[in-house]
């Protein structure tokens, strides 16, 4: 896989992680006693790495990730079958059957998310 495209899975699922801590609402206590972590000190820690991953990206890349960031939770998605899983269109046959999958940073021509290939 791409280590552009790995970068990117890895920024998705943090800022995942950091959506579902900042949600957690009366949950906070526990976590805090349970892991020794104050939830805002970890939230904060995410977002110095998500920085700090970020600007590991080409500008190119890094322009499209913070547009898509604006409009989509998920601006990383599978291609499935053929089908992009962010817009559910399919994809040319000639993307969905590359030899060399994952080996570059690819887009949807229709939503615009960053795609990987599965069978």
């Amino acid at each position: 896989m791409h280590p552009h495209l790995e970068t990117l899975l890895e920024i998705q699922d943090l800022k995942t992680q950091r959506r579902e801590l900042a949600a957690a609402g009366g949950d906070r206590e526990f976590q805090e006693s349970v892991f020794g972590l104050g939830v805002e000190n970890a939230l904060a820690q995410i977002d110095e790495k998500v920085t700090e991953m970020e600007a590991s990206l080409p500008p190119q890349v890094r322009g499209r990730l913070q547009r898509m960031q604006a409009k989509h939770p998920r601006v990383v998605v599978p291609v499935i079958r053929g089908t992009c899983y962010g817009c559910f269109v399919q994809v040319p046959t000639a993307l969905a059957s590359d030899v060399d999958r994952n080996e570059e940073v690819r887009t949807c021509q229709s939503c615009g998310r960053f795609l990987y290939l599965i069978d």
